[in-house]
């Protein structure tokens, strides 16, 4: 190198000059480098020693004294400029992480090859990513991070491919390293897994959150391909999203699993971000908390993301809609001001998936029923707590004066009959809405009141039923006749004489929890013959209700007659005077044992 080069000074550009100018001291410059934010004053002979491509341009203007040459598109513009610049005349300077992804694109658009000088910059650019950058992670993110203003060139020379590959290794084998070290021998002598210790390998979850979307993404793809475990890209979606997202407030709930919500006036970043985190997301069932998940859901709605993407986050939620809140249900409508206050059409759509996945549960054939380890198979268990869950929801939006009654009633009929083994949820949550939809018809409130089975009412809310006032007459009668049934099982039960008990009596005994004792393959049979006799008495049970509702016909036109007030309040005594179940008067039985033969008799000729 020439002496004069280690005599290079830099001179600071004064407030009106727009570019720096490096002099030789007392030589003074003859070409001038214009680059996208700056123009430099140079020596030609520095940069053409080392570039290729400035060389070809100097060629071009031999007879002028000055040459001014125009870089356009240049990579990192005048502050990789600069760098090549220094480079070109024996500055020293070091290259980190932070300029190595410059330097290289630089150096090949300069075309700073070996074939202009040894140890040129792309070399020495090369060397670094080879040796120092792709054995560390951290490294690996920074490069990444520096790449997004230099695509596409940095994708075209492979330092982007080479990134995501280093960092994909990396995490791989630090997780395996990890998991070799909850390695443990348990007290038997066989080598298990400690679950309770913290897995140390998952650090490169907050370095990840400062890359740009479409590079977050190609990363989190090769982490999948190689190995990763889906808890831990779950877990790096959650924190990417809570950094990306603009947040109107962060909230947490119980166990600290965070809440996006996504304000409104949004940009179409952050409904490429919901969409990418959807897409992005693991296939295993409960490794994303279902929190975070209807967080992305309101965000999708209000953003009008794709619908692939929102059916497939309902269809998320569906599949574990089990350990869901009532809080997580209550979407808001971002739709017209005259729409209901809550998203109900969406959580339709989520019972739907859930209801659906419950099918295909049920269609397992009897051996997987009988290999089961737990009397109650998860699903069923799951369909009970949905049903509580649903039913405190109709509770909450019944008041809300826009639910039309066809979207209420499709919200209750969404689960299946057998998931409601109590019925007092459901008719809270009907007695709310007529209360708040006092301009109902009589044939609505009569379909609406259909969805309830009076039979399945608790004691109090059976007789809060009876005296509702809001209640179609018809469902009034039916609590009525329950609550003599009930009655009649309970006079039953208080004698010892075991073959005089009613059917229905042995269906609520035996309908409960299923005995732990009893094995799986017993468990099935005897719900089968609970079924048959379940049937029976609901043929049964049809007959009487027909003879009941001829009766209810016959008083109802009597009320129409009488027009007076007095006859609901003598209402009960006819009840009791209707013969329902067969009775004689206490005069022709003296004893509690003649009159159940009696009535067992005149029900085996009715039937």
């Amino acid at each position: 190198m020439d002496k004069h080069h280690s005599q290079l000074a830099l001179a600071k550009c004064s407030r009106h000059q727009r570019y720096n100018e490096w002099v030789f001291r007392d030589v003074p410059s003859d070409i001038m480098i214009v680059v996208d934010g700056g123009t430099f004053s140079l020596h030609k002979f520095p940069l053409v020693s080392r570039s290729g491509r400035i060389r070809k341009l100097v060629a071009g203007h031999r007879d002028s004294d000055i040459s001014m040459i125009e870089l356009l598109s240049l990579p990192g513009g005048a502050e990789s400029f600069e760098l090549a610049a220094k480079f070109c005349y024996g500055v020293n300077f070091e290259i980190t992480a932070a300029n190595v992804a410059q330097l290289y694109c630089v150096s090949d658009y300069l075309e700073m090859t070996e074939e202009y000088s040894k140890n040129n910059l792309g070399s020495r650019a090369e060397e670094y990513l080879e040796v120092v950058v792709s054995k560390n992670l951290e490294m690996c993110v920074e490069v990444l991070k520096q790449c997004e203003n230099l695509l596409p060139l940095a994708d075209e020379l492979k330092i982007v491919i080479r990134c995501i590959d280093a960092i994909a290794s990396k995490a791989c084998v630090e997780q395996i390293a990890s998991s070799f070290s909850r390695l443990e021998y348990s007290s038997s002598g066989r080598l298990h897994m400690n679950r309770q210790t913290k897995c140390e390998g998952d650090w490169w979850i907050e370095d990840l959150s400062v890359l740009r979307i479409d590079l977050y993404q190609r990363v989190i793809t090769a982490m999948k391909c190689r190995g990763v475990r889906p808890e831990s890209i779950a877990a790096s979606l959650v924190n990417y999203a809570q950094k990306e997202l603009t947040k109107k407030a962060t909230s947490w709930n119980q166990s600290n699993q965070p809440k996006v919500d996504v304000v409104s006036g949004s940009n179409d970043h952050e409904k490429v971000v919901v969409e990418t985190i959807v897409s992005l997301m693991p296939v295993e069932k409960l490794v994303v908390p279902i929190t975070f998940l209807f967080g992305l859901l309101r965000s999708a709605v209000m953003l009008d993301c794709t619908v692939a993407c929102r059916l497939d986050l309902e269809r998320r939620i569906g599949s574990q809609l089990d350990i869901a809140t009532l809080d997580d249900l209550l979407i808001p409508s971002f739709h017209n001001a005259g729409d209901t206050l809550f998203d109900v059409d969406t959580v339709h759509r989520i019972l739907v998936s859930f209801s659906q996945q419950e099918d295909s549960d049920e269609d397992m054939d009897d051996v997987s029923v009988f290999e089961s380890d737990s009397p109650t198979s998860p699903s069923q268990t799951a369909l009970f707590k949905v049903a509580k869950l649903v039913d405190n929801y109709l509770a909450e939006i019944a008041p809300d004066a826009n639910l039309k009654l066809n979207k209420f009633i499709a919200i209750a009929e969404s689960l299946p009959a057998h998931a409601r083994t109590i019925h007092d949820g459901l008719y809270r949550a009907i007695d709310v809405y007529l209360k708040a939809h006092q301009a109902l018809s009589d044939p609505d409130r009569r379909r609406l009141c259909k969805l309830i089975d009076f039979q399945k009412l608790s004691q109090e809310s059976g007789a809060h039923a009876a005296q509702n006032e809001r209640l179609p007459l018809q469902s009034i009668v039916q609590v009525l006749y329950f609550e003599q049934m009930r009655l009649r099982n309970a006079l039953f039960c208080s004698y010892p004489d075991d073959d005089h008990k009613p059917m229905q009596q042995s269906w609520r005994l035996n309908s409960g929890a299923v005995s732990a004792a009893m094995s799986p393959r017993d468990n099935y049979a005897s719900l089968r013959r609970e079924n048959r006799e379940l049937k029976l008495e609901l043929a049964r049970m049809r007959m009487r209700l027909n003879d009941l509702e001829k009766d209810h016909v016959c008083m109802k036109k009597n009320m129409e007659k009488s027009n007076s007030r007095r006859f609901m309040s003598t209402f009960t005594k006819k009840i009791g005077r209707l013969n329902i179940f067969g009775h004689s008067s206490s005069r022709e039985s003296s004893s509690p044992s003649k009159r159940s033969q009696v009535t067992d008799s005149k029900l085996t000729e009715r039937t």
